[in-house]
């Protein structure tokens, strides 16, 4: 198959010389498939491998290097090529624990037998290994002989170690398409063989490019900066000369037709380029090694695998410049990693002790993580152990102590609290070496305070690392320079945002329920009772205005609740996204829910600690005595069992279930906790300085459909500035202006874009003239470019709509017409967007925002100005799709709805009946022309494309011999047996005869031969049925012995067929019937 002129001469081929700068040595796809000896469903080359295992590896024995025995290097190969597939992540994972631990593989020498690491990769040489790269490199599908063919494979030893996807740069969406290519490919059913051993899989054009490993959910795929300017050595590589074997070798074959063009643009130096930048920083041999090496992890229990972003990558290699020099002291320096939360810092903390533990100039190094998250342990043990390494978790502060002191722990895990309580244990520790590392994860600022001074005295030779995900105060700033000062680079919030490692957060204040002036608290009031009945709004007035202390809270906390339940529901009940409120105390929480309950618009839980203990200490410095707060927690004890339990359960329905869309908390849950559906903090009491950049943080995570995190703030925490540099700057002058900016944008700055958002969508419909007629808008739709537009465009002004309708501040200072007008203009257009997207069968790809568009459509504009957003209904549910077409304004519009849904339909079964749906292909494509060249009337034009669609309703059941109607899977057997040797006929029935040929066959003999008739093809495609059938086991197009049997049956039945009846078939005829056979059994999942 021969790439696309374009995307091979603008992305692909520049990408394979870079990569040939780099060091990699091209193959051919001819050259890949004879190391594979053919087999399309491996994808390690073997014969290097087995070259680099030999070289790589030596027995030390008695003094003397012995090689590996042929054996053993045949069973290393085996052991990583013959794993079983367990899915993508898990042989994922077992593929690495080969790569970087090695197999143990047992060997005699001199009568010994003893177990000896084979290595695949020489991790401390990078250069002693080889670099081999491929273009439209072809592996069989799972279960199937279909292929896929990635556009650049990179292979270190022969294991393919990064995927890369090409695509031109003027593509609508390019990167967004050569990364779902990627994600489709690791499906199950596609070439997860492949990703199983990939490291690093790229999405590249010529402008732009991103990176993942393999699994990689498309929110969390990223882009990649160098931190100095690397511009001057990327221009030397990409101008370098190959040398002329390379050339030639690059332009033979595949690319041979782009070769005089290319060398045209090549007689210049040329300007090195985005994705040039991209290769030269990720996919050089010795990066490319030290990422694979020390930058990639699993995470969530095997689940997940990780690779650094660049920001992390940095920090480690700083900080381990760092810690190889020296104080006055003679101590390691450490020092304190900023890294905004939400982008990593967690994951930059266990990478560090991973990078610590593999650095071979640190002799035994022991690393002791601090951290206040329980659910760091698992991540930790399973890095470690890809090192070596087993780390060890201590239990009490005791055990820590006994574990501090055995100096074959190489690595420790504990929680702060427990590293507290050792630490007054100094004298016990002091003797430990300067070998030590303690990394600290600060969220609660610990190492600035009294814990600090206790871990410096009991370890003072340890070598302290802080990690922070808020900014530092200015105080602290000084504190932090005494332990080592900062280490570059931080990541600040902005950069962050920038690089969507994190949703910005949008930030609206309501709290003018404090104010003292009357009038805007009864503006606020009445907008915010919209909805309640007037005796309601009469009782929560007269409650509100009440002067005991008693009833100002209860008809606060009830106006923020109705607030909450009005808005949550109106925003983002339905969609999947949850919510958080914070309270002053256990029993505002208590009492907020009861609120809540009596409303009944969401669903929430309170998740607070037990009687005993101290939330917001602020507020509530002594421990709250209230029988409210003792019941409660009885109940939920009654419930759960325990309050561990209480939490992992609410915790864990929060996350994953549909209930409860809130969750009430006071202190807990605003650090360290990580919720990435959770879209929105309602703050009802006051928050200062980290904590409150802690609290908001929590609603910043990535999830599909997410674009922003809401802050609500009814308490006043924030000042009501529309600057967030501004609004930061007032929190006491502690935080330096630069550290924040970038952290909160108000809602109004949002909103401001909506005019302009408003405009655009209707400048594409400029030029009509009726703009009452809705079939022109329809037509002027035609062009999917334009399409394309139009749906881009309409979804921003929708989603920036969605904001403003949500802010009590814009509905109150919006002219209600110029409101209603945009809200009318949004339902108009997602009327349109539903009918195009009908009209021309399309698909879409905004399902992750499909619920926030209807929820926003349903609350804001009244139900029957809507259509409702739906998947276009298929052309064989009668009823439901006759209706749509009826909705249709015109002839034209109805056939062009029916030519496009049964398009999709014949694309989507083509592979199931090739033969019939190519016909109907051509008989549809031949309507379509004839009309768009003025041939046929609207009239006939509707009339010929509703006769394709009944035959493509109807299946291939005219037009076959009468044995045949009854059975779909034959009869589209039947068609690939015409489609490759014809017949005498159109459909003979039962007659037989036939038309004499003197074609040359197998046998070679010379023997005249006939042309089958229909009936003699109809009995062939029977008896092909029942092999399929016969060898057709459970999960057979997983099983390739089962179909290989299937090939063999119908191999022997084909020849079979040329001596009873005499027809003419060549090898070529034969291999390419089987394989027709095969793929449409493999497709006909209804049939066998």
């Amino acid at each position: 198959m021969t790439p696309s002129f374009q995307e091979a001469q603008i992305s692909q081929i520049p990408a394979l010389r870079t990569l040939q700068q780099l060091g990699f040595t091209y193959l051919s796809p001819e050259e890949c498939a004879v190391e594979r000896q053919g087999r399309l469903g491996r994808v390690v080359l073997e014969k290097i491998l087995a070259g680099q295992l030999r070289r790589l590896n030596k027995i030390s024995f008695k003094g003397r290097e012995v090689p590996f025995s042929e054996e053993n290097i045949e069973r290393g190969i085996e052991a990583l090529r013959d794993l079983p597939f367990e899915g993508l992540v898990r042989t994922s994972e077992k593929v690495y624990d080969l790569l970087t631990l090695g197999k143990s593989l047992d060997q005699t020498i001199d009568g010994e037998t003893k177990g000896f690491t084979l290595r695949y990769i020489d991790w401390q040489n990078p250069w002693n290994n080889t670099f081999h790269v491929t273009a439209e490199f072809e592996v069989e599908r799972s279960g199937s002989r279909e292929t896929r063919r990635p556009d650049i494979v990179c292979f270190v030893n022969g294991i393919p170690f990064a995927v890369i996807e090409c695509k031109r740069p003027e593509e609508k969406g390019s990167l967004e398409q050569a990364m779902n290519q990627s994600i489709r490919n690791w499906q199950e059913d596609e070439i997860p063989h492949l990703f199983v051993y990939s490291q690093l899989v790229i999405a590249l054009n010529k402008n732009d490019g991103i990176y993942a490993t393999s699994g990689t959910p498309p929110k969390f795929w990223a882009k990649w900066r160098e931190m100095e300017d690397t511009s001057e050595a990327v221009r030397q590589v990409v101008n370098a000369p190959l040398r002329p074997d390379d050339h030639a070798k690059l332009f033979r074959g595949v690319f041979a037709h782009a070769r005089e063009s290319f060398e045209e643009q090549m007689m210049h130096e040329r300007e090195p380029t985005a994705q040039d930048r991209l290769l030269c920083s990720l996919c050089r041999p010795e990066r490319l090694i030290e990422i694979a090496r020390q930058f990639i992890l699993y995470d969530e229990g095997g689940a997940v695998k990780k690779v650094a972003r660049y920001q992390q990558y940095f920090a480690i290699k700083t900080t381990l410049d760092r810690v190889k020099q020296r104080d006055v002291h003679g101590r390691r320096k450490g020092g304190v990693i900023w890294q905004t939360q939400g982008s990593g810092k967690s994951l930059a903390m266990v990478l560090l002790g991973k990078a610590l533990a593999l650095d071979e100039s640190i002799h035994n190094p022991r690393i002791v993580i601090v951290t206040d998250r329980i659910d760091l342990d698992e991540q930790i043990t399973k890095t470690f152990h890809q090192c070596g390494k087993d780390p060890q978790q201590a239990k009490t502060g005791a055990h820590l102590i006994e574990l501090l002191r055995d100096e074959h722990v190489a690595v420790i895990t504990t929680v702060l609290f427990k590293f507290e309580a050792a630490a007054k244990a100094a004298r016990q520790l002091r003797h430990l070496k300067d070998e030590l590392f303690v990394l600290v994860d600060e969220s609660h600022r610990s190492q600035y305070g009294e814990a600090n001074i206790q871990m410096q005295k009991a370890l003072p030779n340890a070598c302290y690392i802080g990690f922070t995900g808020t900014p530092l105060m200015k105080a602290e700033k000084n504190t932090a320079n005494k332990f080592g000062g900062f280490i570059e680079p931080a990541y600040t919030i902005r950069e962050a945002v920038e690089d969507n490692a994190v949703v910005p957060l949008l930030y609206e204040g309501r709290h003018i329920l404090q104010a003292v002036n009357q009038k805007p608290v009864d503006q606020m009031f009445e907008a915010m009772c919209d909805g309640l009945t007037p005796e309601q709004k009469a009782d929560l007035k007269r409650k509100f205005s009440a002067r005991d202390e008693l009833n100002r809270l209860h008809s606060r906390l009830y106006l923020i609740a109705w607030d909450v339940s009005q808005h949550f529901a109106g925003q983002w009940k339905g969609t999947g996204f949850k919510g958080q409120i914070t309270v002053p105390g256990k029993k505002e929480a208590l009492i907020l829910k009861d609120f809540f309950d009596q409303f009944g618009k969401i669903s929430t839980e309170v998740i607070i600690s037990g009687p005993t203990e101290i939330e917001n200490a602020e507020e509530h410095p002594k421990v709250e005595q209230d029988e409210s707060v003792e019941r409660f927690w009885k109940s939920m004890m009654a419930k759960y069992g325990s309050e561990k339990e209480y939490n992992r359960c609410l915790i864990e329905s929060f996350k994953k279930g549909d209930d409860p869309e809130v969750l009430i908390v006071v202190d807990k849950l605003l650090t360290g906790f990580d919720a990435p559906r959770n879209v929105v903090l309602y703050i009802a009491r006051n928050l200062k300085g980290h904590t409150l950049l802690q609290a908001i943080a929590r609603v910043n995570r990535l999830h599909p459909g997410k674009d922003f995190g809401y802050i609500i703030d009814y308490y006043g925490v924030v000042s009501e500035l529309h600057d967030a540099l501004e609004l930061y700057s007032s929190l006491d002058g502690k935080f330096d202006r630069e550290d924040l900016e970038g952290a909160l944008t108000s809602i109004a700055e949002e909103i401001k874009r909506l005019p302009g958002l408003h405009d655009a969508v209707w400048e594409l419909f400029k030029d009509l003239k009726n703009k009452k007629d809705e079939e022109a808008f329809e037509l002027a739709l035609e062009d999917k470019r334009k399409r394309d537009e139009f749906y881009t465009r309409l979804w921003r002004f929708s989603r920036v709509l969605k904001i403003a309708s949500s802010s009590i501040h814009w509905v109150n200072a919006t002219p209600p017409e110029q409101a209603q007008r945009y809200k009318d203009d949004a339902a108009f257009f997602q009327k349109l967007r539903a009918s195009v997207k009908l009209r021309y069968a399309e698909e879409i790809d905004y399902r992750d925002y499909e619920k926030q568009i209807q929820k926003m459509l349903n609350t804001y504009v009244q139900a029957e100005e809507v259509i409702q957003v739906v998947e276009p209904v298929n052309i064989f549910e009668r009823e439901a799709f006759e209706a749509e077409v009826e909705k249709m304004q015109s002839d034209r519009a109805k056939a062009d709805t029916i030519a496009n849904r049964t398009k999709k339909t014949i694309i989507e079964r083509m592979e199931e009946d090739p033969f019939f749906y190519r016909k109907l292909s051509t008989l549809l494509q031949q309507a379509i022309d004839d009309y768009r060249a003025a041939r046929i009337s609207e009239a006939l034009y509707l009339a010929r494309v509703r006769a394709v669609m009944e035959e493509t309703r109807g299946g291939n059941a005219r037009d076959v011999p009468d044995i045949l109607r009854q059975n779909d899977l034959s009869r589209a057997l039947f068609g690939a047996l015409k489609e490759q040797i014809g017949s005498t006929s159109g459909h003979l029935g039962g007659h037989g005869g036939g038309i004499v040929r003197e074609d040359s066959v197998p046998f070679g003999d010379g023997t005249k031969r006939e042309e089958p008739t229909d009936q003699i093809l109809a009995e062939a495609a029977m008896t092909m049925d029942q092999i399929i059938r016969r060898h057709a086991v459970v999960r057979w197009r997983e099983n390739v012995d089962a179909q290989n049997r299937m090939r063999n049956d119908l191999d022997d039945f084909l020849f079979d067929l040329q001596k009873q009846k005499g027809i003419s078939l060549s090898f070529a005829q034969m291999d390419a019937i089987i394989e027709a056979v095969l793929r449409i059994a493999i497709h006909r999942t209804d049939d066998v």
